[in-house]
Formats: structure tokens, C-alpha cells, sequence
């Protein structure tokens, strides 16, 4: 058997071990969706949980608890943020972390089922974020900042791969119907 003829042989089988390991990628995007996700919707929830509450004295209470000094810059900063919350704002704040947490969802679920809709948006919704954590590690060039940089950046070359994948595969089939 000639060289040319092993690697036609391989070549299915390579195009298949990459095509599991970007469906395993995209199984750990998915994943990490829903986690956000979930912690989206606890956060809405827990911010309805205080819809009726006096928040400043919450407030006021959690500095003391923390043994923070009120009148220091951040502490101040969050009594201040606190005091100027208001029960319509916190009830839209609830809403919005709820349509956040189920556009996550939405996006985690389509990802699972192998959707294309869902790379699509999980590839644009990473992509928005990138030169925002550019200027960020422009600004201050942390491990943390580069880190998440580095795992956005993973995550829209996946969802790329993905779904370069499956136009090469739709093509391919195409291709082959027209004899």
C-alpha cells in the first residue's frame, strides 16, 4: 500500500477524533453555560428576597459584621450604592439577571443538543467580550485578566471550529448529492 493511500485511510479517522474532541469542547462550553446560568437565577432570586427589606441597615449591618470602618473608601462606597437602591430598581436588576440567567440557559441547552443557533450565539456572545478583556489586560496585565482572556478566547475558537466543521460538513454532503 502506497503513503498517499495510507493517509486517505487515516484521514477520516484524525477528522473524526477532532470532530469528538471539539463535541467534548463544547459539551465543557455547555457546562460552564449553565453554572452561569444557575448562578444567575440564584442571584435574581436572592435579590427579590430583599425586595421589602430596609437594605441600608442590611447594609450598615454586613460593614459592622465584616469589622470594616464605614466611613473608609470602599465600605463607604457600598453604603452609598446601597442607600440609592430603591425597590423598583432592585425588582428590574432581579429581572435582568433572570433574562441573563435564561439566555445562558437557553444557550447551555442548544449547546448539549449539538444546535447550530447555540454555537452561534455562545461564538458572538464570547466574541463581545474580547476587546473589553484586551483593554482590561491592557490596563491591568494580571494573571487573573489574562486568564480569562485566554479562556474566552478558547471558547470563541471552539464554537469557530465548530461550526467551520459543520459547514465543511454540510458541503461535503452536498457535494457528494451532486454526483
Amino acid at each position: 500500500m502506497s503513503r498517499a493511500s495510507t493517509r486517505a485511510l487515516t484521514f477520516p479517522d484524525r477528522a473524526a477524533r477532532r470532530a469528538t474532541g471539539t463535541r467534548a469542547a463544547i459539551r465543557a462550553v455547555a457546562v460552564v453555560e449553565a453554572l452561569k446560568g444557575i448562578v444567575a437565577l440564584l442571584a435574581a432570586s436572592g435579590l427579590l428576597a430583599f425586595v421589602h427589606e430596609d437594605l441600608s441597615d442590611l447594609a450598615v449591618r454586613l460593614v459592622e459584621h465584616a469589622h470594616l470602618n464605614p466611613a473608609s473608601k470602599w465600605p463607604h462606597v457600598f453604603l452609598d450604592a446601597v442607600s440609592r437602591l430603591d425597590e423598583p430598581h432592585l425588582i428590574l436588576l432581579a429581572l435582568g439577571a433572570a433574562a441573563y440567567a435564561l439566555l445562558r440557559l437557553f444557550e447551555a441547552y442548544g449547546l448539549f443538543k449539538g444546535r447550530a443557533w447555540a454555537e452561534w450565539l455562545s461564538a458572538s456572545s464570547g466574541a463581545i467580550y474580547v476587546p473589553f478583556e484586551i483593554g482590561e489586560v491592557i490596563r491591568q496585565p494580571e494573571p487573573l485578566t489574562w486568564a480569562l482572556l485566554a479562556l474566552n478566547l478558547a471558547v470563541v475558537a471552539v464554537m469557530a471550529r465548530a461550526l467551520w466543521q459543520r459547514r465543511a460538513a454540510s458541503r461535503g454532503s452536498t457535494s457528494f448529492h451532486r454526483g
